[in-house]
């Protein structure tokens, strides 16, 4: 532990000497008010501490002391339901403790409540040997979700179990003794803590084969993300990014969802407070909250805080993808993040990269990302757990050639590109088809040739995406010569696009229907609107009016065919595909 006492002070950032036996990272205390902070930089015996808290009022000679320990996390029950600060203190417990809704300076209060008590039944007994990552036992820490104790990564080689009991713990107490070869013995807590930016370790990462199911049409069906991959939603102001990440967190289908409101509006995470104990899962009936983890950390919290909400997400979720869970993470947004680099940066003075954010932009990004994955976990039962990450980028002015945002493609798979226009339009998710991808596309292609009826998924997928590139480069025409100027053909080319884009594309997050979609209802309404193409072209070889198929009293039917319940998704999507054969044939 090193004390020594503050030189200077430039906002976040204050500068501290007498600190030459402090390690780089490690989390000092403030002043005598014990503000958080971080080391950043050491030179001889001068330390560069970016605060967590406001710093103003701080001056020259304030005591400064290391705590020896890098920023870390606590992991354990607990977790699922909170609503966390960027460093991981609980916001109910520092407002039960200032007695208010404002956060003051300097509370010290433990992320995991200590006056809790959780049932932990133990499965394995003493005498049993274990590794590093093993489950020694549970805990039922809400309706939905399991949580497994597990020996934590940092007792390395055969272990054996030497005293273990079933019964009720407080997370700081002893619920079981591992001996290690050497002979040590190391007492196991339902708690753990780790540090926030070391990636936490597993056997080894697997391929990419099975999609993220979101209930979003553009998304599952032109654009899917894997379970362990990532993706990136960039987007000008007003776009739909947030609501995206709502969708996602709400509907994905992840047992366990972190949600990071890194450095965005206050009302936006109120609305994630206020909507998510609202709402039911699909699967299990039980409100999403019963599956989530809140960090907090809003706009008019201090800037360099920002960087540790995104570490601290991604290290919880790692946690629960440990225990074998699909995590999926949403980050919203890194571009904060990468504001609050570009102020400490700055204040190092440090030689700027583009736009002034620091040289080391990209590679931060990508540090950040690949802790995302499918992996094989630590342990002797050959357990496998998913991290997917969805973080959004807000470029100023909705230019992505900005640096965040090119930074960001070259790390992640999938391109979600929201479009002002379509906004503008009131098309929503505003994710423009023309410029968005997916690099997860041949890997998932088995997987739904196998899981969606019919197994010709792709096919579809690409019949779609083939007539709305065609009504791309058709439209360039219409604006010079007209819609009347088209042949027969293209003229139906543009018809069936336009009910890809407004019956299909086109979702209502906040219809109770339609705001999430099956495969299988996604499946059935991509072979109406392609049946409707498919008649319509033999149509016209038979001599039907291009005019009077455009205007089929059909359409409206396969338009409103997204609001069917599930149940009903079956029987509807027959009796509307049988409308259009006898419509078809009925005008010719």
């Amino acid at each position: 532990m090193s004390k020594g006492i503050i030189k200077k002070v430039a906002g976040p950032l204050v500068i501290a000497k007498g600190m030459r036996d402090a390690n780089m990272f490690d989390v000092c205390r403030v002043s005598d008010q014990r503000l958080i902070g971080e080391i950043i930089e050491i030179h001889g015996d001068e330390a560069s501490i970016q605060v967590y808290e406001e710093t103003s009022g701080l001056g020259p000679g304030a005591p400064v002391e290391s705590t020896g320990t890098p920023m870390s996390v606590e992991l354990g029950p607990g977790l699922i339901g909170s609503i966390y600060d960027g460093i991981q203190r609980p916001l109910d417990d520092i407002m039960r403790v200032t007695g208010g809704n404002l956060l003051k300076r300097g509370v010290e209060v433990p992320s995991l409540k200590r006056d809790r008590v959780w049932q932990f039944q133990a499965v394995v007994e003493a005498g049993k040997q274990v590794v590093a990552g093993d489950v020694i036992g549970t805990v039922q820490e809400t309706p939905t979700v399991l949580q497994k104790i597990m020996i934590p990564p940092s007792i390395s080689g055969v272990l054996e179990v030497k005293r273990i009991a079933s019964g009720s713990y407080r997370v700081d107490e002893e619920v079981a003794v591992v001996k290690d070869e050497k002979g040590n013995e190391h007492s196991i807590t339902l708690m753990q803590r780790w540090p926030v930016r070391k990636g936490r370790p597993y056997k080894e990462k697997l391929s990419l084969s099975t999609p993220l199911i979101t209930g979003q049409r553009v998304i599952d069906t032109l654009f899917p993300i894997a379970k362990g991959g990532v993706a990136s939603v960039p987007g000008p102001f007003g776009s739909g990014k947030t609501v995206v990440q709502h969708q996602l967190a709400k509907w994905a289908d992840a047992d366990i969802v972190v949600y990071i409101g890194c450095g965005e509006r206050g009302n936006e995470m109120t609305d994630v407070l206020n909507e998510f104990p609202e709402l039911k899962d699909p699967r299990t009936g039980e409100s999403l909250m019963q599956r989530t983890v809140l960090i907090a950390n809003t706009s008019d919290m201090p800037v360099a805080a920002r960087e540790a909400s995104i570490y601290t997400g991604i290290t919880i979720a790692e946690y629960f993808r440990d225990m074998g869970y699909s995590v999926a993470l949403m980050a919203d947004s890194t571009s904060r993040w990468a504001e609050a680099l570009r102020e400490m940066s700055g204040r190092l003075e440090e030689m700027p990269g583009e736009e002034g954010y620091p040289a080391y932009l990209a590679s931060r990004l990508a540090q950040f990302y690949e802790r995302a994955g499918h992996i094989r976990t630590l342990g002797s039962d050959e357990r496998e757990g998913a991290l997917s990450v969805i973080g959004a980028v807000s470029p100023a002015g909705g230019d992505i050639s900005e640096p965040v945002t090119q930074a960001t493609l070259r790390v992640v798979k999938v391109f979600w590109g929201l479009d002002a226009n379509l906004a503008y339009k009131r098309h929503f998710p505003a994710i423009n088809w023309l410029t968005s991808y997916s690099l997860y596309l041949e890997n998932l292609k088995p997987w739904f040739e196998k899981h969606v009826e019919g197994g010709d998924w792709m096919q579809l997928r690409s019949r779609l995406m083939l007539l709305l590139t065609e009504e791309d480069a058709l439209n360039e025409m219409v604006q010079l010569v007209g819609m009347d100027a088209l042949s027969a053909p293209d003229r139906l080319k543009m018809e069936a696009a336009r009910s890809i884009r407004e019956d299909y594309l086109h979702q209502n997050a906040f219809h109770d229907i339609d705001t999430y979609s099956s495969l299988k209802k996604q499946h059935f309404l991509m072979q109406l609107i392609l049946a409707y193409y498919d008649e319509g072209k033999a149509a016209l070889e038979r001599g039907m009016d291009i005019n009077r198929i455009a205007e089929l009293p059909v359409r409206e039917k396969i338009g409103r065919y997204k609001y069917t319940e599930e149940a009903g998704i079956e029987s509807e999507y027959q009796a509307v595909l049988a409308e259009i054969k006898k419509e078809m044939n009925e005008t010719d």
